[in-house]
């Protein structure tokens, strides 16, 4: 079985925007790169989890997020960062009604969980919003990180929180 890192996407691969779908808006985190090339140095696969509302919202389309998506994937390449999958969620529960892929639901980890073989309990989630640590401890992740850049969040299920990506392996 594989070790997993499953990253969100909007505010911890990438800083946050409303509605992030345009390749000139696309800016990394700081410390994402190095974060993502010692996980990969230690045997993990990189897996992205993110909600998208904004295709169900209309803002904009499945082809938008590809698109967003296939870029992003080139530059984690560039950097010599292998991206194994992208996994989202297009649906928000006042819209499309309730499914079983939007975060806080662990159904993008589990669906990862067996497209990749992956062990949960040894995997990684790393998200800036609690949903997305609730989503790790659904699938039955042990180790999860919420990021926060502002440091207003004082409190989380997370294993702990973190102000800086580089908190998480340059311990």
């Amino acid at each position: 079985m594989k070790k997993a890192l499953f990253l969100d996407r909007d505010g911890v691969i990438n800083v946050e925007k409303a509605y992030l779908y345009k390749i000139e808006d696309f800016e990394f985190i700081n410390g994402i790169l190095d974060l993502c090339l010692h996980y990969q140095s230690l045997g993990f696969i990189i897996i992205v989890v993110t909600n998208q509302s904004g295709i169900a919202r209309g803002y904009y389309s499945e082809e938008d997020f590809s698109m967003l998506t296939s870029f992003m994937i080139k530059q984690f390449l560039s950097y010599k960062i292998k991206i194994s999958h992208v996994y989202h969620c297009p649906h928000h529960e006042n819209i499309s009604g309730k499914c079983e892929c939007r975060k806080p639901s662990p159904g993008m980890l589990l669906q990862a969980k067996l497209d990749y073989d992956i062990d949960l309990l040894n995997s990684i989630i790393i998200g800036d919003k609690e949903r997305d640590i609730e989503s790790g401890l659904n699938a039955g992740l042990l180790e999860t990180y919420l990021f926060d850049e502002s440091k207003l969040i004082n409190e989380s299920k997370a294993t702990k929180i973190v102000y800086n990506l580089d908190q998480i392996w340059k311990i």
